[in-house]
């Protein structure tokens, strides 16, 4: 599964996380650190890649426009990069279970 890391994560995850979701990128890596949220959408859904955000928009346009994109949400409060990578390598197989559901568009971890 290939994340797209949105602006108000840390783009030291793609990096971090390379061994368990390679093919990662964070919307820095592609200019669109500044785009609004649709731009981003559109970028995940062309190219294939699952939105991680802490923004509860994407979790709101997985409603209104389905999948795909896929969109993971993070929800915990202010938190460390750390306890993100975290969550995120142990919720790795339920992501890979998300990735091959094809009519689950949104999944929220905390």
């Amino acid at each position: 599964m290939k994340l797209l890391f949105d602006h108000n994560l840390s783009p030291r995850l793609v990096r971090s996380l390379t061994s368990v979701y390679p093919g990662s990128i964070h919307v820095r890596d592609v200019e669109l650190q500044s785009a609004d949220d649709f731009v981003v959408w559109t970028y995940a859904r062309d190219k294939g890649f699952a939105v991680v955000s802490k923004d509860s928009d994407f979790h709101q346009l997985s409603f209104l426009r389905g999948h795909p994109p896929k969109v993971v949400w993070i929800r915990r409060g202010n938190c460390s990069t750390n306890e993100i990578e975290s969550i995120l390598r142990r919720y790795s197989n339920d992501l890979s279970d998300f990735d091959a559901d094809l009519s689950a568009s949104y999944l929220a971890l905390s």
